[in-house]
């Protein structure tokens, strides 16, 4: 039975210890049942109960959004309840409580619990501030402003919550906060008096926050003005938080969705718009979204505010998946009276409208149903790991201070009924009922409590804060963590986390924005055999182009000029592309014929850059201020690569319909032209043949207009094994050899490449294959594949044209941080919203390239796995995970398969799922965690882990709102952990040893007393020097550790904690005995003959211990600097100057029983004996100790040190970076790997990876990067298939709505001119890559 009893205990305790406060605080609301939103028409009777009151389910949650954790009612009881989490404090306050009971008063009650308040005080304060900072992050978001239907005539029906008061709200009297404009009123006081109307502009005749669709007439301006209220349709401006569902809102170019809406109409002649997801999915590219057809006529405000326009919307139940939206649009005066829409009519809260003038739209899910919202939880109240492990400690001490209690309690009562019956004066009338043996024992237990209580110091936890404030300080403060350009500085927003820094195993990283600039740098290029490398930006003045040579025979004095950085067309994030090469060639070209030399060279430029600049799907618009073109493409790829053929001369303008236009540097002769358009190619866009994750391809179909044929072309770019195994057979293998090997030099320098091809299509030919297309396009059974096979069809016999080489450019410093986090023992998983393709390739980038070597094998494990080079990377998308949580073995079947790769990459998943993953890890490994992003879509991942970090980037605020540390770029993780982390963690992991040490040194004096004392708890010290023992005597040195320190190594466990507490018990014993020896050991230490005094001799143990523990503390301490001096000897100085004045006041002041004390002390010979003696002995072993580890065992920071003492001018910055580490420098070298190792289990694979990748440095100076070809097999775990990997990457929202409107569009015309059909929406499949894990995998050694 003892076995269970112990279970249940622990299972208690672990229960106890994982309780989270913010379950009872946070409302979690369950989701309502699904809604049905009233638009211009009224509700429903079934809507209100008996009562006439709204029925709760009807009742939508307000759109005001709270991040922070406290409101004015929650702080207090909150703030309590996660202070006293700590078991310290609790029994701190019962202490307390204990001496207000008379029989134990040692001083005022109130004085007792004033240390308790002001630790509880000083953190509370600390709390309230950070959350204020909170609750003004929340106010800027819940003020942005929206525009509203607004009319004296037209009412919202639906039902809000009202607003949560918060604590600005609370706080700030009603009368003095600002007035939040109500939805649906006008604010007549912003208009400033009443105008007569002559020469005002019609803004200055309505408030400001009005907006009319029309110009209102001078009549009606006036008689609106004058009757103080609007009774025409408008739109009037509020605050989000005032949005309500059911409102229409109008939503205009570059501002962000206030709430999930669904599309009525838009600015744009299709009805389609352009939305920027980046903070729901991380992507920068543009999707595409609809309204729904039925509902387009509802472009101003008179048209939605008409009657006739009535309907209703029936939506499910708010739930978190991004990807899914269903609802029915029921129109009361329409033919079909029901609409289906779906996520492609959706706008949701946190993405941004861009290149589309306005939106009108109606809401449907408000605040905390909305979509981001739901992925994202309640502010975690956190608690630091090295708090977590305290709590043990503590209960060790109260386990063993109550143990004392109970011997002083049972020897006191048994001494007392032994020495009672002989008379013993001191035991007096101890027989009544209140005063007897039995209850003096209880007593003496009691008041044992108060006597020992310091063994679990109050002064630790102020000690505790204080330290954090500094060391918040000292990275707010450093200027190696300061963004240059910005001059944004990283803010500790949670200071009790700084030493959980210190001790992070696993980041989770969002890539887009995070890792990299989302930013495709077109680096290089392979045309007709030749390389073209870009220049660097610099050489692309005009002062480097006039040095190009010319060659004056072939290139006329009239050749057209070429564009330069300053002159192009196209202007965009991308740096201007120019090659002092390609410029030379393409001016030789422009004057060739077929009959000269050049002409294949012109063949191959002019084919080159027209694929890049027509096969794509980007669109265009000019900027009003410049006149250049920006192009907006769903993937920064398409953007690259259209940019760096504008940069060269080949600038897409855009389209019209089917119509492409194209400018080339051919065409620049055409400046007589009137018409503007007349002076470029047109191409007619026949068909586009979509990139899928199979085809790994995309091509266009295009007939030339403005030529003398009108040929038919199919334009191709895609993955090189892809466009090689289309090529014509026996046709150009001399280029197509070349161009291999260039494709791998590119892969070798980690850029992303991409191979174009193009092929001429007879007429014949494209109307048999347009007919098969279309019947394709209208299959109601395998749909895609038909499609992919007759696509095929056409993709044949293609001539090859050259390669492109793009840099996937990551933030400045990614790759030497992620380097030197990894030879720390740190892992990175990346989890991204990005499609597959852009993940691997991003991913691969990230944790491949930056630890400097590529996986080249196609066996997770085998024979040779721990010693082979490589490693793997697990892959795996939202669907797959979603098959993996939800079933327990395949959670522990995915993590252990993670276990044995070198990185884990999720892509396409949501932001809940992101914190699963984190969870995933947190939970099953017991690991700690960091989550670092930048955006709202990873605010729950930051939230899920043990630290959260948020980077202040391009997607606003919502991450750093929610994180615990904030930075500005990704590279400042690296001495935020490895610096300020590790110096934190060990620091204030000393401090806490040293802190519990010392006490336990005094303590120990006043417990061995206790002998003599027949164990009546009494005080062996005058009661003050125990009261300023934690105050001034012995506070300086563990403050001094906690902030000066600079350790390395792990300096907090319960190892550590038994050692120092048995050299606690060790120096206590030699203190009291040997003095206590020394004295007692003569009749007298006096010169007059009187026998001692207690407080004599108990002095000079004060003396020596306040001695003994602040040389003990330095004895610790690694680095030794003025302030460490200082803070060693302030309290010993102290103590000698209190005892000198103290026993100088003379009882006719106060009370005090030491006067005079000090001559008889300080004139003894035994306190100038006992001093050094004790002290010596004391600190004797753990000096030997330290002695024998740096002679005979030294790590490698003691080497180090030694090192650098012999050679200070040593650099060992390159000598990190040597094959065998510091293994060099020893004495002795062991450095092999033990088979039992080896053979160790999955869940300590990640420590065998990273010493044996640190094993396998190479000895460069500096972090190397491999030579070896970063050409890596990849193997699709589904399949089986295994194909060479060259970094290949061409993304677009495959399937999305803007390419299935486009061809649409195509199909229709086409299919029109020859079966009239329409054609049928096509759909996605999603792969699912968590079922291809069927077994346990057979670990034999960890992979390296």
């Amino acid at each position: 039975m003892a076995p269970s009893k112990r279970n249940r205990l622990l299972e208690f305790y672990t229960k106890l210890a994982s309780f989270n406060v913010e379950n009872l605080f946070v409302n979690k609301r369950k989701p309502g049942p699904p809604r049905k939103i009233f638009v211009n028409l009224d509700l429903p009777q079934d809507y209100w109960d008996n009562k006439g009151k709204a029925k709760p389910e009807h009742v939508y949650n307000t759109n005001q959004v709270i991040t922070s954790k406290y409101t004015l009612l929650t702080f207090l009881p909150r703030n309590l309840l996660e202070q006293f989490r700590r078991i310290a404090n609790v029994f701190f306050l019962l202490i307390a409580v204990l001496q207000f009971f008379g029989v134990f008063n040692t001083i005022s009650p109130g004085l007792v619990i004033l240390p308790l308040l002001i630790v509880v005080g000083i953190t509370a304060v600390k709390d309230g501030y950070e959350d204020v900072k909170r609750h003004q992050s929340d106010r800027q978001v819940n003020h942005t402003s929206v525009m509203v239907l607004s009319s004296s005539e037209w009412n919202n029906p639906n039902i809000m919550q009202p607003k949560s008061r918060t604590f600005v709200r609370g706080l700030i009297p009603k009368r003095l906060r600002p007035q939040a404009v109500k939805p649906n009123t006008v604010n007549v006081e912003k208009t400033g008096g009443v105008s007569d109307g002559s020469n005002q502009d019609q803004l200055a005749m309505f408030p400001e926050d009005v907006e009319f669709d029309e110009v209102i007439p001078e009549h009606e301006r006036r008689f609106s003005f004058h009757s103080h209220h609007v009774k025409r349709p408008h739109w009037k401006t509020i605050i989000w938080e005032d949005v309500c569902v059911g409102d229409i809102v109008k939503i205009r170019d570059n501002e962000s969705f206030p709430a999930d809406i669904l599309i009525c109409a838009t600015s744009e002649d299709e009805n389609v718009a352009f939305v920027e997801t980046k903070n729901l999915d991380g992507e920068t590219n543009l999707k595409s979204r609809t309204s729904v057809p039925e509902l387009i006529h509802m472009r101003t405000a008179a048209a939605c505010a008409n009657k006739e326009n009535a309907f209703s919307i029936e939506l499910d139940r708010p739930d978190n998946n991004m990807f899914r939206l269903n609802s029915t649009v029921n129109i009361a005066h329409a033919t079909p009276s029901r609409v289906s829409a779906d996520m492609s009519n959706i706008l949701l809260r946190g993405t941004v409208l861009r290149n589309t003038s306005w939106v009108i739209g109606v809401v449907l899910f408000t605040g905390e149903d909305t979509k981001i919202v739901q992925n994202s939880g309640g502010t975690p109240s956190k608690q630091s790991k090295v708090e977590r492990q305290m709590n043990p400690q503590v209960i060790l001490n109260l386990i063993l201070l109550a143990m004392m209690a109970t011997a002083c309690a049972i020897v006191d009562s048994v001494l007392e009924k032994r020495d009672y019956p002989g008379g013993a004066p001191w035991l007096y009338d101890d027989n009544t009922s209140g005063d007897n043996p039995s209850i003096n024992g209880l007593i003496t237990w009691a008041f044992a409590l108060i006597t020992f209580q310091n063994i679990v110091p109050i002064s630790l936890y102020i000690s505790i804060e204080a330290v954090r404030t500094c060391q918040a300080a000292f990275i707010y403060f450093d200027s190696h963590m300061v963004y240059e350009k910005t001059g944004q500085t990283t803010l500790a927003r949670s200071w009790n986390l700084s030493d959980d820094l210190g001790q992070i195993e696993y980041i989770f990283s969002d890539k887009t924005g995070t890792l990299t600039q989302n930013s495709m740098v077109f680096r290089q290029c392979s045309i007709g055999g030749q390389i073209y490398t870009g220049d660097p930006e610099d050489d692309s003045s005009p002062k480097a182009r006039e040095s190009i040579p010319s060659n004056s025979d072939s290139i006329s004095e009239d050749a057209p000029d070429l564009p330069t950085k300053e002159t192009a067309a196209a202007t965009g994030k991308q740096p201007f592309f120019h090659s002092n090469k390609l410029s030379k060639d393409i001016s030789t070209i422009l004057h060739s014929d077929s009959t000269s030399p050049n002409a294949a060279l012109a063949r191959a430029l002019n084919g080159f850059f027209t694929v890049l600049a027509l096969c794509h799907t980007v669109l265009t618009s000019v900027d009003p201020d410049t006149g250049k073109i920006e192009y907006k493409a769903q993937s920064p790829d398409e953007a690259a690569l259209v940019k760096a053929a504008a940069d060269v001369g080949y600038v897409f303008r855009g389209r019209e319909r089917e119509i492409l236009y194209l400018q080339t540097p051919f065409t620049n002769d055409k400046d007589h032209l009137a018409d503007q358009k007349d002076k470029y190619e047109k191409y007619e866009l026949l068909n586009i043949l979509e990139f899928n994750s199979t085809r790994k391809r995309m091509s266009v179909v295009l007939r030339r207009l403005d030529g003398d044929d009108g040929r038919v072309f199919l334009l191709m770019k895609g993955a090189d094994n892809v466009v090689f195994d289309r090529l014509k057979a026996g046709v150009d293998q001399p280029l197509k050899d070349q161009t291999e090997m260039h494709l791998s030099e590119f892969a070798n320098e980690g850029l992303r490449t991409l191979t174009l091809a193009y092929k001429i299509v007879s007429d014949q030919e494209y109307e048999a294959w347009s007919h098969r297309y279309h019947e394709a396009t209208v299959a109601l059974d395998n749909r895609e594949e038909k499609i992919d096979a007759v696509s095929d069809e056409l993709e044949q016999n293609l001539r090859l044209l050259g390669a492109t080489a793009i840099e996937d450019k990551l933030q400045e410093g990614v790759a030497e941080t992620i380097a030197d986090l990894k030879r720390a023992g740190i892992k990175i998983w990346v989890a991204t919203g990005d499609k597959l393709e852009t993940a691997i390739e991003g991913g691969m980038v990230v944790l491949v390239r930056c630890m400097g070597r590529w996986c080249t094998s196609s066996s997770i494990v085998g024979s040779d796995n721990g010693s082979r080079p490589g490693g793997f990377i697990l892959v795996i998308d939202g669907a797959a995970l979603g098959d993996a949580f939800a079933d327990e073995n395949n959670k522990d079947l995915l993590l252990r398969l993670a276990m044995l790769c070198e990185g884990v990459i999720c892509c396409r998943v949501s932001p809940l799922q992101k914190a699963l993953v984190v969870k995933l890890v947190k939970d099953g490994l017991g690991a700690m965690t960091l989550a670092i992003g930048d955006g709202a879509n990873d605010v729950s991942m930051i939230q899920a882990a043990d630290v959260g970090v948020g980077i202040s980037g391009e997607e606003g605020l919502q991450a750093v709102n929610s994180s615990d540390y904030a930075i500005a770029q990704f590279r400042f993780l690296k001495r935020l952990l490895l610096v300020h982390g590790h110096w934190s963690y060990a620091r204030n992991g000393n401090m806490i040893l040293n802190f519990f040490y010392k006490n336990i040194v005094c303590i120990g004096v006043l417990w061995w007393f206790q002998i003599y004392d027949a164990w009546s708890s009494a005080y062996a010290f005058e009661y003050t020097y125990l009261l300023f023992w934690n105050s001034f005597w012995t506070i300086a040195p563990v403050i001094a550790i906690g902030i000066f320190d600079r350790i390395a190594g792990s300096w907090f466990s319960m190892k550590w904690f038994v050692l120092y507490m048995l050299d606690g018990i060790y120096q206590s014993t030699i203190i009291y005995f040997l003095i206590n020896y020394t004295y007692s050991s003569t009749p007298t230490s006096r010169s007059d003959g009187y026998g001692q005094y207690q407080y004599e001799f108990t002095t000079t143990m004060v003396f020596s211990a306040v001695l003994v523990a602040n040389l003990f503390n330095g004895l610790n301490t690694a680095v030794w600097t003025g302030w460490v001096f200082f803070a060693v000897f302030i309290g010993i100085i102290l103590v000698w100057i209190y005892t000198a004045i103290y026993d100088l006041i003379s009882p006719g002041w106060f009370y005090t029983p030491v006067y005079g004390n000090n001559i008889f002390v300080f004139h003894s010979a035994y306190f100038w004996l006992c001093l050094p003696l004790t002290v010596c002995l004391a600190l004797a072993p753990r000096y030997i100790l330290k002695a024998y580890k740096f002679i005979f065992t030294p790590d490698d920071l003691d080497i180090m040190r030694w090192a650098n003492k012999i050679n200070p001018d040593r650099d060992y910055a390159k000598e990190a970076y040597l094959h065998n580490g510091l293994a060099a420098l020893r004495r002795s070298s062991s450095r092999a790997i033990s088979t039992r190792d080896a053979e160790g289990s999955a869940s300590n694979l990640s420590l065998h990876t990273t010493d044996s990748y640190r094993r396998s440095r190479s000895a460069l100076p500096g972090p190397q990067q491999s030579t070896a070809s970063f050409s890596a097999s990849r193997t699709d775990m589904s399949t089986g298939i295994r194909s060479v990997h060259r970094g290949f990457d061409f993304s677009v929202e495959e399937g999305g709505p803007a390419m299935r409107r486009m061809q649409s569009n195509l199909s229709e015309r086409r299919g029109n001119s020859q079966l009239g059909g329409p054609k049928a929406k096509s759909g996605s499949k999603r792969s699912r890559v968590l079922s291809l894990i069927k077994r346990k995998p057979n670990v034999h050694a960890p992979p390296t």
